[in-house]
């Protein structure tokens, strides 16, 4: 399978890994036989690597709906994007968000709408941030952008060509479950929702539930059943005492990321991260 510099993330995507891909890079086993990946989000570290075989999960169904949409017709999809392309307005931004408030209108799009409207809402919205409030139902503003790509024709053919080359199966479920039948030789990059390092930092909305300390906690047991069993992962999270605490026992890397969700201007800049590894 030869490499698709065009394959690149479709969303923007809070916590998105793009910065940061030279030093993940450094960590990428040379061998895998199948790439898993059960924090998908926007995909920058899976489209960087390009896996010959890949299992990608997330528990946001509206995210893995768009891409099996993307893989299995990019057409209709490019397609019904016109439709949102020449309506940047607020009204029409809040009346598409509005959808999935209405069981009738909402039960009524097929996947391809769906994943169009979801497309549309993440490139006119505040920040790209893909927002939901505890019913499920995306919440972020309008972003008010002058020229918004809704139609990224080039980027969402490459992606789609990307995942039907590159043999990549989707979940949407629980990220244990997106490890099961995992066997050795296969590779676990986790990105999941990061360990807060303060009360405002706290975001994790991005799908209903959120994702506290009980689950890092879970988080970090899987990967203690994962590595008795011989299988490396590669773990991304913030570099909380907490987190640092948690995974005492495996290689810790701290590294330096550009961080610009704060809603406090002055609170970005640059912050701690780890990256977390059980093998050399």
């Amino acid at each position: 399978m030869k490499y698709n510099k065009l394959a690149s993330p479709v969303l923007k995507w809070v916590g998105g890994k793009r910065q940061l891909l030279p030093e993940i890079r450094k960590y990428i086993p040379k061998n895998i036989s199948t790439y898993y990946e059960p924090f998908v989000g926007g995909g920058a570290v899976l489209f960087d690597i390009q896996p010959k075989k890949a299992i990608v999960n997330d528990v946001n169904s509206e995210l893995i709906n768009l891409y099996q949409v993307v893989k299995d017709d990019v057409e209709g999809l490019i397609k019904d994007l016109e439709n949102h392309k020449e309506k940047n307005t607020a009204d029409y931004f809040y009346e598409v968000r509005a959808w999935d408030r209405d069981n009738a209108i909402y039960s009524s799009l097929t996947e391809v709408q769906r994943a169009s409207r979801v497309h549309y809402l993440n490139k006119t919205c505040y920040n790209g941030l893909f927002r939901v409030n505890l019913a499920g139902q995306f919440n972020s503003p309008y972003g008010r952008y002058k020229n918004p790509n809704i139609v990224n024709e080039i980027t969402l053919r490459a992606v789609s060509k990307f995942f039907n080359e590159g043999n990549v199966e989707f979940r949407n479920g629980d990220f244990e479950d997106a490890v099961k039948g995992i066997r050795k030789g296969a590779f676990v990059y986790f990105d999941p929702p990061y360990d807060p390092v303060s009360d405002s930092a706290n975001f994790t909305g991005y799908a209903k539930g959120g994702f506290n300390r009980d689950e890092q906690i879970r988080l970090k047991n899987l990967c203690d059943k994962l590595n008795a069993r011989g299988v490396k992962f590669l773990l991304s999270n913030s570099a909380t005492d907490f987190i640092l605490d948690l995974y005492k026992d495996y290689k810790i890397e701290i590294i330096k990321a550009k961080r610009a969700i704060n809603s406090n201007g002055n609170a970005r800049g640059e912050v701690d991260e780890v990256l977390v590894r059980n093998y050399e």
